[in-house]
């Protein structure tokens, strides 16, 4: 009997590990509910959801093919060796299948698994799967972890043109097992369930993933270069949800993204060249969380960095995190991820500079609160997206760069519309002064919005101010702010 414990890999097609386990003999296949690790992880109750709906539309097309589900509790991850063994043990186990998982504690329950269950003489099998390259595969000449995004990039244009990645082979039904699903629960306590409203706009299952993939690539891909940073566009894949919770693979987002493009990723469609390349950067950042493990336990890429003096600012913190900053498009960003469970990647960096930079507060506490609350909740893309914009991480924005939250808004969301859907109470603004928290751009007039809580000029100056300070300075250049 083979076992394939599913983690953040939730689909049949191009599952590895899955198709490994199959080829080798009668399969089983295991799901654990760690509660308390995922609350120690700040896992948002939406993303939880999510995994569990796409969980229950997984053990449909895992009934098809006659494997089993089982669902078991392992509150915390050094339960799960136990957990494992004992499954293993009840349904003569000869392998345990996985695919690997990058970060500090991932890595630390895999290794005791292994461990345990070899010890009772059963064989792990750990797969590569959740990547296009992996980590430590991508090395510099000195044999060291990319720190530079086009550097990093460069190389693995030059392995693409070696040779592509390849699908696994479709799985083929195996013959029925005297053993009975587990029923997938709806909820897991500790977990709010979100509105019916935030669930709609991410409907479960690897058909909806593709569905998705495919739209986006035949309608908006072209124009993906030039779309992507309007957030009151639909401009992007939105695939993110899915990529993170493993419901498609990126073997088969680049695929499908070549066959559009005529086999090219260094060239041809502009669009989806862009969109290849978030694809690489996705890769950069778990390549970053497995070379470099302290960005897992909350510190600083940049060890300089963790001397800056951020503010202890609770009620700013908190008019951040509700959208009422008075900055209409940092409070119209903040609203959408609190009601849909995402986040227009644009508005990602500029409320994270904001957070940062004007208010200097600690990126960590940015970088929790989206956890908390994306359902494409993932360790190494948030964290590597709040170190850029913090000027702490790898490949980071030079501290002296600041995007300006109005000429952002100005920029791209023009005609306020963006603004308008999530600020419901700016509705009566015209194009002229719905971007500017000025007295003079008139939005003090209507009593339902507040007024900035921080002058954007003189926070400006304070952030540059802390991070010249710093005692031990790796920071030059011109003084730019966009």
């Amino acid at each position: 009997m083979q076992l394939i414990w599913l983690r953040s890999d939730l689909r049949i097609d191009d599952n590895t590990a899955l198709s490994a386990a199959c080829t080798q003999g009668p399969t089983v296949a295991v799901w654990l509910i760690s509660a308390r690790q995922w609350l120690n992880h700040d896992d948002a109750p939406c993303k939880v959801d999510f995994w569990l709906r796409n969980l229950a539309a997984l053990k449909e097309r895992l009934a098809a093919l006659n494997i089993p589900l089982l669902v078991r509790q392992a509150d915390t991850w050094d339960q799960a060796p136990a957990v494992l063994l004992k499954i293993s043990q009840e349904h003569q186990v000869q392998a345990l299948h996985l695919n690997e998982e990058y970060g500090v504690n991932e890595s630390s329950r895999d290794q005791a698994v292994e461990q345990v269950l070899n010890s009772a003489g059963i064989a792990v099998h750990r797969h590569f799967d959740q990547l296009l390259f992996k980590p430590g595969s991508i090395l510099t000449r000195s044999g060291g972890y990319f720190q530079v995004f086009t550097q990093f990039r460069k190389v693995c244009y030059e392995r693409l043109h070696l040779g592509l990645p390849n699908l696994q082979p479709a799985i083929a039904a195996q013959s029925p097992l005297s053993i009975g699903s587990d029923a997938v629960p709806s909820r897991v306590a500790g977990f709010e369930p979100p509105p019916t409203s935030l669930r709609a706009l991410w409907p479960a299952g690897e058909a909806q993933a593709h569905e998705r993939l495919a739209r986006f690539v035949d309608e908006a891909a072209e124009d993906y270069q030039l779309q992507r940073d309007f957030p009151a566009i639909a401009g992007t894949s939105q695939l993110s949800p899915y990529l993170a919770a493993g419901v498609i693979s990126p073997r088969q987002c680049l695929l499908r993204a070549l066959a559009y493009n005529q086999g090219e990723f260094d060239s041809g469609n502009s669009g989806l060249v862009t969109w290849i390349n978030e694809l690489l950067w996705r890769d950069f950042y778990k390549h970053i969380l497995n070379g470099y493990p302290r960005v897992s336990r909350h510190r600083a890429f940049r060890q300089e960095t963790e001397a800056l003096p951020w503010r202890h600012a609770p009620e700013d913190l908190k008019a951040w995190q509700e959208g009422r900053t008075g900055i209409p498009i940092i409070d119209a960003a903040m609203r959408q991820l609190l009601a849909t469970g995402w986040m227009h990647n644009r508005l990602r960096m500029v409320v994270a500079m904001f957070l940062t930079k004007n208010l200097l507060i600690d990126w960590r506490e940015g970088e929790r609160f989206f956890m908390r609350h994306l359902i494409d909740g993932d360790l190494a893309a948030n964290n590597g997206g709040w170190q850029w914009s913090a000027s702490t991480g790898t490949d980071a924005a030079p501290y002296f760069r600041i995007f300006n939250p109005i000429s952002q808004s100005q920029r791209f969301d023009s005609k306020g519309r963006f603004i308008k859907q999530w600020i419901p109470e700016l509705d009566w603004a015209d194009e002229k002064n719905i971007h500017s928290p000025t007295p003079s751009g008139g939005l003090f007039a209507n009593n339902d919005y507040p007024p900035p809580i921080v002058d954007l000029g003189s926070s400006r100056q304070r952030a540059l101010s802390a991070f010249k300070n710093l005692s031990t300075r790796q920071f030059q250049g011109a003084d730019v702010d966009e």
